[in-house]
Parts: structure tokens; sequence; C-alpha cells
């Protein structure tokens, strides 16, 4: 058995020993258990990656479906794209995993948790492992499922169980798109195999603006909005932080909303020759960013500051490979999986602080009882906010400095985003561990660092968050901008093309970036620091301020657009046409039937006599009919 198959493998045993006994494995194993089998595959990622020659190779493990000419296999392919994700998977997982096993100590469902969190990675390897369409879409649906039981673990409380379903049924609208994108290859190139569909493409003559192309990537992008949240399948991932705050970090930092980026990266030759389709993906992304952006301003929930940050940042995922910068993309989606992983668990060893409370009105001055959680949140609010030299500024200048290149007005939104994303995460901070605390004496008493379980992920986080942009070094500092050499074969059938900006400009695109990050920064120190201003109450928002607050009612929007409408038509059909229809007709059959066998079985009324005289009229009406066809005839 190769290293290759190994990977998705110990996820697998772990899910299947947890999930089987969990009522029965100690605490003190299920932990180690389902940590272990993440380390484990990536162990096995990390030696793949070092001894990886630059060739991709795919893993036949055995054909599937075979229809006529089209042949689907249960394979896996390894090249700069699954290796890469993998090791983020696997690393950022397995960091997630050690950290759970303090935060869920008290849990009584310890075992249950640790096994859907390694169903949740084994389905995300999959995804990314798959040399084909139908198996990405495995995983894909596949951690669209462990997202719905993750999401709703604490499942008494039925808020967030509609939270759960909220994320599958909006998770589904998307991947139907995907689904019928996959349907639209399979008839157009009669393989779901990458190298086939891509070869095909690279040799087939396809010019640029090609019709058939445009449809199977919009197609596909559908179920990537979904997904990756955004515009307009994007209310989901916000609600979703009623799930424990590991699955938080989980989802937004190392799988779930990253399998967008990954599609569309990987199936980049097809986006490349669709310049419409970039074109709405650049567009959605930026319109995503700036809104989400906007939102994270107001909200006060911890978890829901971080959650609406992970949709703006998303955006600018998008907003990249819409300027097909697929390699300053991905870089962002390594950089972003340290600091946001970083980001919700230092928010889950405050909410652990707090007693559960998640409410920043009810914190402050939470510095000097959470040392190591105070300064690797800062780390992680200097890197989300695009400051030098940690590792946001890289990866986040990098998307910007190719979007000027294509569309100047993209870019002057796109530092108004990172703008707001640099005041909100300061107000985050700045509210949570600094000033008076505001909470009760209960909980400033319960106030504690977390167990080393929990700490020892964060510095490992702290690091990775401050150091990640030097992967990417850009040559205008002097670097080698080695994970875009990496990824370069990737993109050797795209045709890429990017203007040069020249060394000067570009610095200057960076000074402006930074410069706006550390004003909005200033801002935010000066009215909640300074000026010790502290959020209305709930309710006593007013203006503009009440509308962003409520997030444009864009819920309430989709409640009275789609929501009501289909549940006011399903009691229709209920009332009306199951009662009156469906009902009259499959019980008037029945009475029917049982009214004609009612009378019908008045024949058989057991005298002898009857029967003879029955019988005799038989027998002479068969004659009458015998005698007549023999005339006739």
């Amino acid at each position: 058995m190769s290293l290759i198959t190994l990977i998705p493998l110990f996820p697998l045993i772990g899910f299947l020993i947890n999930g089987i006994g969990f009522r029965h494995v100690p605490k003190s194993l299920a932990g180690i258990i389902s940590s272990a089998a993440a380390f484990a595959s990536f162990a096995c990622a990390l030696t793949l990656f070092l001894g990886f020659n630059g060739q991709p190779q795919i893993v036949h493990l055995f054909d599937w479906i075979t229809v006529g000419t089209l042949n689907i296999s249960m394979s896996f392919q390894l090249d700069q794209l699954s290796l890469l994700m993998l090791l983020i998977i696997t690393g950022v997982g397995t960091l997630i995993h050690i950290y759970s096993i303090g935060y869920m100590s008290h849990d009584e469902g310890f075992g249950k948790f640790f096994a859907f969190l390694n169903l949740f990675l084994f389905f995300m390897l999959l995804l990314v492992m798959g040399s084909n369409y139908v198996v990405m879409f495995i995983g894909w649906e596949g951690v669209g499922l462990c997202s719905y039981l993750l999401i709703g673990f604490w499942n008494k409380n039925s808020n967030y169980g509609n939270a759960a379903r909220k994320a599958f049924i909006m998770n589904r609208i998307g991947d139907l798109g995907f689904l019928l994108g996959i349907f639209l290859i399979i008839n157009h190139f009669g393989s779901v195999e990458y190298s086939e569909v891509f070869s095909k493409i690279a040799e087939g003559g396809y010019s640029s603006g090609d019709k058939t192309l445009f449809y199977i990537t919009i197609l596909l992008f559908i179920g990537a909005m979904g997904k990756s949240a955004q515009i307009p399948l994007y209310t989901w991932l916000p609600d979703a932080m009623a799930g424990p705050t590991p699955v938080s970090a989980l989802i937004h930092a190392a799988t779930m909303v990253t399998a967008g980026i990954y599609m569309i990266i990987r199936s980049n030759i097809m986006y490349s020759l669709a310049p419409e389709t970039l074109d709405i993906v650049a567009w959605v992304g930026l319109a995503t960013a700036l809104l989400a952006a906007s939102i994270g301003l107001f909200q006060n929930d911890i978890k829901k500051v971080l959650a609406y940050s992970t949709v703006s940042q998303l955006g600018y995922m998008f907003m990249g490979l819409g300027v097909m910068a697929y390699s300053s993309s991905f870089f962002h989606v390594m950089t972003h999986a340290f600091f946001k992983a970083l980001l919700f668990l230092g928010a889950g060893s405050v909410i652990h602080a707090m007693s559960d409370e998640q409410d920043i009105r009810s914190m402050g001055g939470l510095r000097k009882k959470l040392p190591i959680t105070f300064i690797t949140f800062l780390i992680a609010t200097i890197a989300i906010s695009g400051i030098p030299p940690f590792a946001g500024f890289f990866s986040k200048d990098e998307i910007l400095a190719h979007v000027f290149e294509h569309n100047k007005l993209m870019w002057a939104f796109g530092v108004l985003g990172s703008i707001m994303t640099s005041f909100y995460m300061f107000r985050l901070l700045f509210l949570t561990f600094f000033g008076e605390f505001r909470g009760t004496e209960k909980q400033k008493h319960h106030l504690h660092e977390s167990p080393i379980a929990m700490t020892a992920p964060l510095m490992i986080l702290a690091v990775l968050s401050a150091i990640g942009g030097f992967f990417n070094f850009p040559h205008i500092f002097g670097g080698h901008a080695s994970l875009a050499a990496f990824m370069e074969p990737l993109f050797e059938q795209s045709a890429i093309e990017h203007v040069a900006v020249d060394e000067s400009l570009e610095i200057t695109l960076m000074i402006v970036s930074v410069v706006a990050a550390l004003l909005s920064a200033g801002v935010a120190y000066f009215i909640y620091v300074v000026k010790k201003t502290v959020p209305v109450a709930e309710g006593e928002e007013t203006g503009l301020q009440k509308v962003i607050y409520n997030k444009y009612y864009i819920d309430e929007l989709y409640d009275t657009l789609f929501v009501k409408p289909i549940t006011a038509l399903s009691n229709f059909f209920r009332e009306v046409i199951e009662f009156l229809v469906i009902d009259l007709i499959v019980e008037g059959v029945g009475k029917l039937v049982k009214t004609l066998s009612s009378e019908v079985r008045l024949l058989q009324n057991g005298t002898t006599g009857y029967y003879i005289f029955a019988m005799v009229l038989s027998i002479a009406a068969i004659l009458v009919w015998s005698l007549k066809s023999f005339l006739l005839g």
C-alpha cells in the first residue's frame, strides 16, 4: 500500500474506531486516536512533498463506473496542487484536533465529536486527492454532510439545528450547479479525468470565449459559490458559528470553504479560456469581500466577526482567481489557513475563559489574564490586516497587485475592503483584550489561560502566521517567489499573461495598502482604547449602523422571497392537493374495491343447491355460445 493511499485511510480508521465505540472508548484515548490519525496523514503528506520530483502521479485503485465508452475510476492524483492542499489540511487539521482535546474535554459527546472531525478530514482529503471530478464530488458532498453533523453537534439547541440545516440546504443549491457542470463535461468530453479533459482542451483548438467552456465554468462556479460562501450563497457560513469553535476553525481555515478555490485552480485551463466567467468570478468576489467586511464592522459576537472576515477574505481569493492570479490566490488560501485558524482557536480560548460568553461587549482587559492567547491573537490580527512583515501582507498585496493590472477601480475597492478589515479586526482585538473588564464578577473570577493542549497549537500557528509570507517571498524584496515557481507547471496549458508591474509602482501600491491598514487600525485604537467606546446594547442601534448590524436584512429578504413562498406552497400541496386529490383518488379506489367486493362476496353463501344452480346456468351459457359459434362459423 502506497503512502498516497494511506493519507485518507488514517482519518477513516480514526472515524471507525471512535464512531463505532464512541460510548466505550475512554476520553483520554478518543482524542489521542483522532489526533494521531490526523498527524499520521500529515507525516505521509510531508514525506511525499519532500520526495516529490515534479511529475504528477496517479494511483489507480479500481474501476468504479463503466457505461459504454465512459469509464470513471476511483483513483488519486498527486501533483503540486494536491500536495500543498494535503499539507494545509492535515497540518492545520492536526493542530485543531489537538486543540479540541482541551476545548471539548468536558463535553459528553467527546468521542462522537472526534469521530466526526476525522470523517471531515477524510472527505476533504478525498476531495483534493481525486484524479477526476466525480471523486472530487464525493469529497465535496462528504464535507457538506460533515459540516451538517458538526455545526449541529449540540443538537439539543434548536437554533443550532436550524443553522446546520441552513448550511446543508444552501450548499445543495450550489452543488446542483456543480453536478450539472460535471454532466456537461461528460457530455462534451466523454471523460471526467482531469488529465484527459485538460488534454482535449489543450489539443482541441478551443479559443478564448468558447461557449461550451463558458457554460461548464459558470456551472462549476455556482458550486464554488455555495461551498466557499460567495454572494448570493454566503449566508450559511456566519450561522455555522453554532458549532463548537474547533469546528469553526476547521471549516473556515483548513477544509470546506477552500474547496471552491481549489476546484477553480484545478480547472484553470477551462477558466482561462472563459473570460466572461472570470469577470463574473472577480466581481462576485469583490462584492462579497466588501459586503462581508462592512457587516463585520458592527458585529459584537466574537465568532461572528471572524465568520464575516472569512467570507470577505474568500472574496479576495475569488477576485484573484478572476484576474487569473491563480498562484497568488492559493498563496492567500495558505496564509489565511494559518491566521484564521489561529483567530478562531484564540476566540475559543477566550470563550473557554469567559464561561462560554461570546459577546465582546462583556469582555475587556483580558490580555492580563490570557497573555498567550492575547499575543497570538495580536499576531493573527496584524497578519489578516495586511501589515508587514506578517503573512497576510504578502499574500493579499500580491492579489491586489494583479488586480491593479486588470482593473484600477477594482483595485481601489479592494483597498477599501482592506481598510475595513483592519478596522473591524483591531476593533475586535481592543474590545476583547484592552480596557477594563466588563463582564460579571463570576466570569472575572473564572478567567484563566487555557491548558497547554490549547495554547500549544496557538503558538505554532502564531509562528506560521508570522513567517508564512516568506514561503512566497516576492522578487522585489530579493526573494524567489518559491510557491509560485513550485505551482507553475499547473498552469502550463493556460494562456496566462500578466503585465509586468514597475517595481516603483509595486512598492507604491504596497505603501498605499499598508498605510491605509495602519490608519484604520489607528482609528480603531482611538475609538475603543483612547475614548473607551463600547458598542451599544442589543436593539439600540440606529440608522445605517442598525442596517449593517442586521446584515442588511438579507436573511429576512431570503426568507420573504424563498422560504415563506416555498413553505406556503408546501402547505398548499399538503392541505389541498394531498387531501383533495391524492387522498381522494387513493381512498376512492380503495372504497370502490371494498364496496364491489362486499357485494360480490354475497355470491358465496355456502348453499349447495345454489352452487348447483349456478353451475347449470354456466354450462347452459357455454353451450349456447358454442352452438352460436358453430352455426355462424
